[in-house]
C-alpha cells in the first residue's frame, strides 16, 4: 500500500497546474454522471487511464483506513472514494447482516422516538456512517427474560452467558433497589467488565400491562429502579428499552404485533414506530413455555414413558416437539420420531410431539379456559384497526414471534393460516408472521442492534446528568 501510495503522489506531482473544476455548475447533473466527467479532467497521472468503475472495483481490495487517506490526493478520488457502493460493499463484510445495517441506519439512526418516515435514502452517507460505527464504543446487553436472562457484549457473536431473570433473583422479599443491586452486580462479576466503562442497553420486561395510573405508575418505577441502581454503579450511559420492541427491531420492523411466548404466560403486544401502544390494549393468553413442558409430562405419564426429571421433559419438547398445520390431517400420520438425552438415553413420541404445541390453539385439550393464541391475535388487530392510529391500516400485519416456545417448528405458518381464517378478507392482505428471527436470542440481538448505531450511544441513552435532571423536575411538579 505504502508504494502504491507513494505512486500516486509522484504521478500527481509532477503535474503542474491547477484543477480547473466547477463544482457550482449550473447544469444539473446526477452522481453518476458527475464521477465520469470529473474523472475524465483528473490531473492523476497514469492512473487517468482507468476506467472510474474499474477504480472503485480496485478499492474495495484496500482496508477501509487506507481507503479513506485517498479522499486527500484529489477532488475527484474524494469523490470516487466517497461513493456509497463502496462503503456499502465494506459493511457487507461486516460481521453484522447487512440488512440489520441498513434497517437500523435507515430506520433507527435518529433515535427514539422513532419517526413516522425514515431517513431519506439521499441523506445518507454510508462512508460517514462506516466511520462512526468503528468507533461506536462497545456495550454490555442484558436481557432480562422471563424464564431466565442473557447477557454479553456487542461485539460478540451471540450472548455469552444466562443467569436468572432479575424478577426472581435472589431474595424475592428484599426491597427491588436491592435485589436489581445484587442482579447487576452478578452480571459485571460473570462478565469480567468495570461498569464504568461501558453504556448498558437493557430490556424491559413486559409486564404491568394496562393502560391504567397504576399499572403507569409500577412501570415507572421499575425503570426509575434500573436507572438508579446503575447510575449509583458508576454506569455511564443507560438505553432501557422494551423487551417486545427489541423483538421487533430484530425482525427488521418499527412497528408490528409482538407475540411474546414467556415462561407463564403469552402477551400480544401492540407496537407502532418503537412504542407500545397502550391505549389499545396488550393481549394476555394464560399459556407459557410451563404449561407446555407440564402437559409433555402428562402426556409421557399417560403413555408410561419414565423420566426422571423435568429438565428431561423440557429438552424432549424443544427438540421433538412441533406444531402442526393441520391438527386432524396431522393424527393419521405416522409422527415417530426420537432423541437422546443426555444421562437418561433415547425417547421415542408420536402425537405427544405436535399435541404439546396444540394447547397453544386450543386450550381445553389440556383443560385451560383461556383463548387461542389465533384469536388473542386476531383480536388485538381488529382493536388496532378500530383505534384508528394512523393512516397506514397495514402497520400491525407484521406479527413478530418472540419466546423459547415461539421457535416450534410449524408455528409460524400455523398462526398465520388460523388469522386468515379468522379476520373479513378486507383485512388478511399483507398479514405475514415472523418467526423469531434470532431464537430465543431475538430481543438480544435487538439491543444488539441498535448498540451498533452509527448514533450510539448519543441518541439512545440516558446519562446520569439528564436522570437527576428530570428526577428534579418532578420533586419540584
Amino acid at each position: 500500500m505504502s508504494t502504491f501510495f507513494r505512486k500516486v503522489w509522484e504521478s500527481v506531482s509532477s503535474r503542474s497546474g491547477s484543477y480547473n473544476l466547477n463544482w457550482n455548475s449550473p447544469a444539473p447533473l446526477d452522481r453518476r454522471q458527475q464521477m465520469t466527467v470529473m474523472y475524465s479532467q483528473s490531473f492523476t497521472g497514469a492512473f487517468d487511464r482507468i476506467p472510474w468503475d474499474v477504480f472503485l472495483h480496485i478499492l474495495q481490495f484496500l482496508e477501509p483506513k487506507e481507503v479513506a487517506r485517498l479522499s486527500v490526493v484529489c477532488r475527484t478520488w474524494r469523490l470516487l472514494v466517497s461513493e456509497d457502493r463502496l462503503w456499502i460493499d465494506l459493511l457487507q463484510h461486516q460481521q453484522e447482516p447487512w440488512d440489520s445495517i441498513f434497517f437500523g441506519e435507515t430506520q433507527l439512526r435518529l433515535g427514539y422516538p422513532l419517526q413516522g418516515i425514515p431517513s431519506p435514502r439521499s441523506q445518507l452517507s454510508f462512508m460517514d456512517i462506516y466511520g462512526l460505527r468503528s468507533q461506536v464504543p462497545g456495550s454490555v446487553i442484558i436481557d432480562g427474560g422471563s424464564g431466565y436472562c442473557k447477557f454479553g457484549w456487542s461485539k460478540y457473536d451471540c450472548p455469552s452467558g444466562r443467569s436468572a431473570t432479575f424478577l426472581e433473583f435472589g431474595n424475592i422479599e428484599c426491597p427491588m433497589y436491592s435485589r436489581l443491586r445484587h442482579f447487576f452486580a452478578t452480571i459485571y462479576s460473570r462478565m469480567q467488565v468495570k461498569t464504568s466503562s461501558q453504556p448498558i442497553v437493557i430490556s424491559v420486561p413486559i409486564c404491568h400491562y394496562d393502560d391504567t395510573e397504576s399499572a403507569k405508575a409500577a412501570r415507572r418505577q421499575l425503570k426509575d429502579a434500573m436507572y438508579n441502581v446503575l447510575f449509583d454503579m458508576n454506569v455511564p450511559a443507560v438505553c432501557a428499552i422494551n423487551q417486545a420492541t427489541l423483538a421487533l427491531y430484530a425482525a427488521r420492523c418499527t412497528s408490528g404485533i409482538v407475540v411474546n411466548i414467556g415462561f407463564q404466560q403469552t402477551s400480544i403486544v401492540p407496537i407502532l414506530h418503537g412504542k407500545v401502544t397502550r391505549k389499545v390494549g396488550v393481549e394476555l393468553v394464560g399459556i407459557g413455555a410451563l404449561k407446555l413442558t407440564g402437559f409433555l409430562r402428562e402426556l409421557m405419564q399417560q403413555k408410561n414413558i419414565q423420566f426422571e426429571s423435568l429438565y428431561t421433559v423440557r429438552s424432549l419438547k424443544e427438540n421433538l416437539c412441533y406444531v402442526a398445520l393441520d391438527y386432524k390431517d396431522e393424527l393419521s400420520k405416522n409422527t415417530q420420531g426420537s432423541f437422546e438425552v443426555a444421562a437418561e438415553g433415547q425417547f421415542t413420541l408420536s402425537t405427544e410431539r405436535f399435541q404439546t404445541g396444540e394447547i397453544l390453539f386450543q386450550p381445553r385439550i389440556a383443560g385451560i379456559r383461556a383463548m387461542g393464541l389465533h384469536q388473542a391475535v386476531a383480536l388485538c388487530m381488529d382493536h388496532c384497526q378500530a383505534a384508528e392510529l394512523t393512516r397506514d391500516d397495514n402497520w400491525f400485519k407484521n406479527i413478530v414471534l418472540t419466546g423459547g416456545t415461539a421457535c416450534l417448528p410449524g408455528l409460524a405458518e400455523r398462526l398465520e393460516k388460523e388469522i386468515r381464517e379468522l379476520l373479513p378478507p378486507a383485512m388478511i392482505y399483507g398479514i405475514r408472521v415472523i418467526p423469531p428471527p434470532y431464537g430465543v436470542n431475538s430481543a438480544w440481538f435487538g439491543a444488539k442492534l441498535i448498540s451498533n448505531l452509527s448514533t450510539f450511544p448519543g441518541r439512545w441513552c440516558m446519562t446520569r446528568k439528564e436522570f437527576r435532571k428530570r428526577s428534579k423536575r418532578k420533586l419540584i411538579w
